[in-house]
């Protein structure tokens, strides 16, 4: 389907420059993803509020993939910086400023903050530690947000948020237009900085460390440094991705502080591909449908069914969609050779 920079091994040494020197370079396919998110639009116009939830929890996605896809960070509390995304958006249009851009802005912003100070602290350890750590510090900001009721509404939710219309033009409609495509251009920039990022040279180091985090060591590679670098990034877009939740319903609770906003999001992750770029693309729709669907069908028993639906992956599908595809396309290769 798409090829990711971790797949890329030239056959000849001569073809190493080559191919460093067209790592930027878009692909056809690559236009896929953003031609099914406008075709949805007019598709499924009742189906548009949806729409827009996919795409800011692409975004989420998108964050979590760089740290851990590319960097190998596992992390079980990235809600955290989502979280505090979506409380600082939402706090702002509680509170008389409601415009967006600045909203989101503020949100990223705050998020790196965070993510600048917890990554310094944690990143310097590794395995089980690291694990907990995070879950911890999502953990500590939840209960931050719960006693602090008089800015974050505590257990009842943030309420009485007024977001302003984008550009002083386009206000938010209850059928989700504008929220959709608001959503697609804040996801389309995000989506070509982790692009570019994957592509570059930090992007290559990144996977270098989580390949073999000693030889980058005895490289002198500066391996603290570039993961606290990705680590704030990462924090940053998954700020986004919680203000663009919060401004689009209007409403902020303390789910976007849970564990299972941290788990999910990885469960999409490994339906869609971990470290393949495009993983997001394909997994965050793939179970924000079926989440969809299931509930519809079964409204109580719905995640029996998540849980089957993810077994069948594991089973048939190891690497995610993307993988399956890979394995595929080498299948696929190897029988051609075979014939010739």
């Amino acid at each position: 389907m798409m090829e990711t920079p971790a797949k890329e091994t030239p056959s000849k040494p001569g073809d190493v420059l080559d191919a460093f020197a067209r790592r930027h370079r878009f692909r056809a396919l690559e236009v896929l993803p953003w031609l099914v998110a406008a075709a949805s639009y007019f598709i499924f116009p009742d189906y548009l509020a949806l729409g827009a939830q996919i795409l800011a929890t692409i975004v989420f996605a998108l964050s979590v993939d760089l740290i851990l896809g590319y960097a190998g960070i596992v992390t079980l509390g990235h809600a955290a910086f989502f979280g505090a995304g979506a409380y600082t958006a939402g706090i702002l249009a509680a509170n008389g400023w409601g415009e967006p851009i600045s909203g989101l802005l503020a949100a990223a912003a705050v998020a790196a903050v965070l993510g600048v100070a917890t990554g310094a602290i944690i990143l310097r350890t590794t395995g089980l530690t690291l694990l907990m750590q995070t879950l911890v510090i999502a953990t500590m900001l939840l209960e931050l947000a719960n006693k602090a009721g008089q800015w974050t509404g505590g257990a009842d939710g943030l309420q009485g948020m007024q977001v302003w219309p984008i550009f002083g033009a386009f206000r938010f409609d209850l059928f989700g237009k504008t929220a959709f495509l608001y959503c697609f251009a804040v996801l389309l920039i995000c989506w070509l900085i982790v692009r570019a990022i994957a592509y570059s040279p930090f992007g290559r180091s990144l996977t270098g460390i989580r390949d073999n985090v000693k030889r980058m060591h005895a490289i002198g590679s500066p391996v603290n440094r570039r993961l606290l670098i990705a680590y704030t990034i990462s924090a940053s877009l998954a700020g986004i991705s919680g203000a663009l939740i919060a401004q689009t319903t209007q409403f902020v609770g303390l789910g976007v502080l849970s564990l299972e906003r941290s788990g999910t999001v990885l469960i999409m992750l490994i339906i869609g591909g971990v470290g393949q770029l495009y993983g997001a693309f394909i997994g965050v729709p793939l179970y924000m449908i079926a989440q969809d669907r299931f509930a519809t069908i079964d409204p109580v028993y719905w995640y029996f069914w998540i849980g089957l639906f993810m077994i069948f992956m594991v089973v048939f599908a190891r690497g995610g969609v993307l993988g399956a595809i890979e394995r595929v396309k080498l299948w696929y290769r190897a029988s051609i050779g075979a014939r010739k």
